[in-house]
């Protein structure tokens, strides 16, 4: 008998597995991870530690003001927390504080953010610093940057290097992990059995932290749709990105709704990422999530536009991951329907290396059954629009994502879109950022 079973071994199993133990250092903790602790999307993103302040809008809709503010600040503060995290810890996950550059990469980008930005300037907030064109090239390295803004709150990090110095301290503290441990079953009674190929255990409370395996639950799979996401890696170049004068440690992307992300790494090399949107069949999570030449040839083609410059660099790595969209790419916690003792946190949609610290405060006071600001969070029970069954959702998916794609290749060679990809592409659930 256990106190919690938490089933997912990434940032967010182990960043609840530390927040039960720092308020109940008695509680009995497990975490169930089928593969390795990060072996999912925690140790295979793109490291970017972002804030919740390009969604401010989306956090007025769900919130209003008060609690958007307060939430919007609580996500810049967690960035902070990781960095602490790791300085406390002796984890060298080669976090580096250089701010985040979010930029227009074609003439249809431009003043994406100009709505974000609007916002907070009737907030009296200004998390964001507006660059001039030259400013924004120099400092991305490219001049394929029109134009831009900064937010010096975000970090990078090495995610695999993260997520297993976090599977260290956690053991350090007490708390049991058993890797490469499936959970077969799960039954909702209280206390709840949960089956694995080993051993049964049972457990007062459990956690669902699988992110895109938790459409496993049909409950959950109505609220969120597994899309991938593809990056390749550099040889690495450290002269040459002194000489495009990218130095500064700077996170990047575009407006793009497939959007481009990248940064520098410690040795010199850029990781590139692309948002592909590729989806399957009933969310079923196939091989495409983890490796699929077509992704990651279009993150690879992104590149190559992006850096003229770097043509002949070499390209050594590449993988695709899943990313656990919601409509509105903000994540949702609650309990399951007649099981309040089943608390689940899903829908990272690409955010989840800094906000999943937030997300293991939410579920640790959630199973623990404790009423505090983190459980009273109003991204706690929401109402979010749920996507459509099958098969209406994957072929009209895959209709909307190849309008996107076409839309947006077409806007990358300077010409006008077709009318029905606008269209098409209109439907597209919401990004990483609200975009003008």
């Amino acid at each position: 008998m256990v106190d919690v079973a938490i089933i997912g071994g990434g940032y967010v199993g182990l960043w609840t597995a530390l927040a039960i133990k720092a308020e109940r250092p008695s509680a009995r903790v497990i975490v169930l991870e089928r593969d390795v602790c990060g072996g999912g999307a925690s140790g295979r993103n793109g490291g970017f530690a972002m804030s919740w302040w390009p969604k401010i809008s989306t956090l007025l809709a769900i919130a209003g003001k008060g609690d958007a503010l307060s939430w919007a600040d609580e996500s810049v503060n967690a960035i902070a927390e990781v960095g602490r995290f790791c300085d406390e810890n002796q984890i060298d996950a080669h976090f580096i504080q250089g701010g985040w550059l979010w930029t227009a990469t074609t003439k249809a980008q431009l003043d994406a953010w100009r709505g974000t930005m609007d916002v907070c300037l009737r907030l009296k907030k200004k998390p964001f610093q507006l660059l001039d064109a030259p400013e924004v090239a120099r400092r991305a390295g490219s001049p394929m940057h029109l134009a831009g803004v900064f937010e010096a709150s975000n970090a990078t990090v090495q995610p695999a290097l993260l997520v297993r110095g976090m599977r260290r301290v956690a053991l350090q503290r007490g708390i049991e992990i058993f890797e490469n441990t499936s959970v077969e079953s799960l039954n909702t009674g209280a206390p709840s059995l949960l089956k694995t190929p080993m051993a049964e255990v049972q457990a007062s409370a459990v956690v669902i932290a699988t992110n895109a395996w938790a459409m496993a639950v049909p409950e959950l799979a109505r609220l969120m749709t597994p899309v991938s996401s593809a990056i390749i890696v550099t040889e690495p170049i450290p002269e040459r990105l002194r000489s495009i004068g990218w130095t500064g440690g700077e996170s990047i992307t575009d407006s793009q709704l497939m959007v481009d992300y990248y940064r520098t790494t410690r040795d010199g090399r850029i990781v590139y990422g692309k948002g592909t949107g590729v989806i399957q069949h009933g969310g079923y999570i196939s091989e495409v999530f983890s490796q699929d030449p077509v992704a990651q040839t279009l993150a690879e083609t992104d590149f190559r536009r992006t850096y003229p410059s770097l043509l002949d660099v070499k390209l050594v790595d590449a993988w695709t991951g899943p990313i656990d969209r919601t409509y509105d790419s903000l994540p949702v916690f609650g309990t399951l329907k007649d099981a309040d003792h089943i608390s689940y946190g899903i829908g990272w949609s690409g955010n989840g290396v800094a906000p999943s610290f937030i997300g293991g405060k939410v579920l640790a006071s959630l199973a623990l059954g404790l009423k505090n600001k983190w459980s009273l969070c109003p991204l706690v029970g929401r109402q979010c629009r749920s996507y459509p069954p099958e098969p209406i959702r994957y072929w009209g998916g895959t209709l909307v994502r190849n309008s996107v794609l076409r839309k947006e290749q077409a806007e990358a060679r300077g010409e006008t879109p077709k009318w029905l990809d606008v269209k098409f592409a209109g439907l597209a659930p919401s990004g990483l950022e609200d975009k003008s």
